[in-house]
């Protein structure tokens, strides 16, 4: 009883001792009640989330770089860089500081990586891994990006709703993306002729991206109709069918 709080539920048990439920309650909430701050655990946690993405999104760059290094078109022109650069032809060293053909073919590699990754600009998911991205930067920068955005919209409807200005290239594509229900991310991994065919195409008019969505939906319901996965899933469907349960007497 030296904690006030545990002083008045006891005062209050003696005064309403029919209350039998509530005081059990009040009695095991506050022995059962989590002894570390709450805002220490969340610090934690958030933390530990970010570390995590962090050392999850370096892992997928350094994937797409190794997987980017076997390509025959990207091998070639990272070896041609090299070769301008003289750095392949550091690695053939003689005399004493001769080394195995191994390490030289490991060295070589390391270079055409390097070039690949500062010659190359990842887009999407396998993208280089910013600081700035990881939840706890994202948490602390909130109120940063939400004056930002309030900024950006109040502009937006002044020059394009009150003022009536035309759309440049960069909102027409915002209008698109926002159409095609796509992340900023996924939107910047498309390849560059795509952006070109819908900014030919006005996909930022309401009506004609309407037209395109529909040709792309029948354009893959015949995909779909061609393709002999599908055809032997449809013939699955159409026989056996999802949770089907047949009793045979033995």
């Amino acid at each position: 009883l030296q904690d006030e709080e545990t002083r008045k539920d006891y005062d209050y048990m003696l005064d309403h001792p029919e209350e039998y439920y509530r005081h059990y309650y009040h009695y095991y909430s506050r022995r059962l009640a989590p002894k570390v701050d709450v805002r220490i655990v969340i610090l934690v946690t958030v933390c530990a989330i970010s570390v995590f993405q962090f050392f999850s999104w370096w892992s997928s760059y350094n994937e797409a770089i190794n997987y980017l290094a076997t390509v025959p078109k990207y091998r070639i022109q990272a070896a041609e860089i090299a070769r301008q650069q003289g750095l392949l032809n550091k690695t053939k060293e003689k005399g004493k500081n001769r080394r195995s053909k191994e390490e030289i073919r490991e060295e070589e590699e390391e270079i055409i990586k390097d070039i690949i990754k500062n010659k190359i600009d990842i887009k999407g998911g396998y993208q280089k891994p910013k600081i700035y991205d990881i939840l706890l930067f994202q948490i602390l920068l909130a109120p940063f990006y939400l004056c930002k955005y309030v900024v950006w919209y109040c502009w937006w409807i002044y020059c394009f709703t009150i003022k009536g200005q035309e759309y440049g290239v960069e909102e027409k594509l915002y209008i698109i993306r926002r159409y095609m229900k796509m992340s900023q991310s996924q939107f910047d991994s498309l390849e560059d002729h795509q952006k070109e065919t819908f900014l030919e195409r006005q996909l930022w008019i309401r009506e004609n991206y309407e037209v395109y969505k529909r040709e792309q939906e029948e354009e893959l319901k015949k995909k779909m109709a061609m393709d002999p996965r599908w055809k032997r899933y449809r013939r699955w469907m159409k026989n056996e069918g999802p949770g089907r349960l047949t009793f045979i007497d033995d």
